[in-house]
């Protein structure tokens, strides 16, 4: 929260997560600390929802299933 804070409209941030932004409330535990958090982290941001099969799980497949010759 408190590099939040600080960043707050004067610097650029990038913040990633897999878990989704309507999830945090309930790991984050505490409704006020999360709702401060999201508050800085969703006020004037782009977000981005990727969607697809993980890069990781496609890697791993390449990986182990190389191709035949």
């Amino acid at each position: 929260l408190e590099i939040m804070e600080d960043r707050q409209g004067r610097r650029s941030t990038i913040a990633t997560s897999q878990l989704p932004l309507e999830e945090w409330h309930g790991v984050i535990g505490d409704a006020t600390l999360a709702d401060a958090i999201l508050d800085r982290l969703v006020h004037n941001a782009y977000k981005i929802n990727l969607r697809g099969e993980s890069m990781r799980k496609k890697r791993k497949a390449l990986t182990e299933n190389p191709p035949s010759e």
